[in-house]
């Protein structure tokens, strides 16, 4: 009786802390979300958690379209592209090359491959300072300094010891005797990494995805340091945007600007998220 007595008050305990950290954790988004649907008199005039007395949309508009980020006054829609066009053949060339390579490192060992396979996995250690200086020279020898090509280059370099690490982890559950009996069977190289490995890939192809979407979408240093101009993405037109003076200052087209930029990794958590947590289980134990 104690113990049925009991374990409704603890039940209700746990989700009112659990509500209180949700509330709390979700608190500045709440506020960058009213802000956003709020005119400036409105905000003059009211507080950072009270609801828009008219929602309005023109603050969406201002930031999609015509707000100032430094002398362009554009708004952040050719940036928001540009960082589509660097995130989308980052994810997917860094994607492939780590499952590449972690199909080598598991199913086609070499000698010295654990030796390289620590080599790399250093790279997941790396600060991003430390290769700003040593990329830049090598986008300059390669000519694709300021150019998207370059920003993508830069990602996929950066990216590729994570998303090894990913795979590789994973495909060390893949039994290694049905790679052996294909190759007795004549199978190559690409014809088990297409028969056998890619078909029981699809856990980790959509844990990879989701991380390298989200790091390379919300990356600045890479962005601020190798673009330029017209080649900028979101995240630093939003930096530009928000430090932008053209008389008063419009938090309204700020924040909306700001939920601009984070809606695509908010939507890719929202839809995705469930898959992320059982693709990172999925090759946690043999069996």
């Amino acid at each position: 009786m104690v113990k049925s007595a009991a374990n409704p008050l603890g039940r209700v305990l746990l989700y009112g802390v659990l509500g209180l950290a949700v509330l709390f954790y979700l608190l500045p988004l709440l506020v960058m979300v009213f802000t956003s649907f709020k005119s400036m008199a409105d905000i003059r005039g009211g507080n950072l958690l009270a609801l828009p007395e008219l929602w309005v949309l023109e603050a969406w508009s201002r930031a999609w379209g015509s707000a100032c980020t430094g002398v362009s006054c554009e708004g952040v829609q050719p940036y928001f592209w540009n960082s589509f066009a660097i995130t989308v053949p980052a994810v997917l060339i860094s994607t492939l090359l780590g499952s590449l390579n972690g199909y080598v490192l598991t199913k086609w060992r070499f000698r010295g491959s654990e030796l390289f396979f620590g080599a790399m996995l250093l790279g997941c250690f790396i600060p991003f300072q430390v290769v700003i200086l040593p990329m830049a020279q090598t986008l300059g020898w390669l000519g694709l300094a300021n150019t998207i090509p370059g920003l993508v280059f830069v990602h996929v370099v950066y990216g590729m010891a994570f998303t090894t690490l990913f795979f590789r982890n994973f495909y060390v559950a893949v039994p290694t005797e049905l790679v052996s009996a294909a190759r007795i069977d004549g199978a190559g190289f690409f014809r088990i990494y297409w028969c056998i490995i890619l078909p029981v890939s699809a856990p980790i192809f959509v844990v990879t995805i989701i991380w390298q979407f989200t790091q390379v979408w919300n990356d600045f240093l890479f962005g601020v340091v190798y673009s330029g101009g017209d080649t900028q993405p979101v995240t630093v037109a939003l930096n530009n945007l928000v430090n932008s003076s053209t008389g008063v200052k419009e938090y309204n087209v700020d924040m909306a600007a700001a939920m601009i930029a984070a809606l695509p990794t908010l939507l890719v958590y929202v839809l995705a998220g469930k898959y992320f947590v059982r693709g990172l289980t999925a090759g946690a134990v043999k069996g």
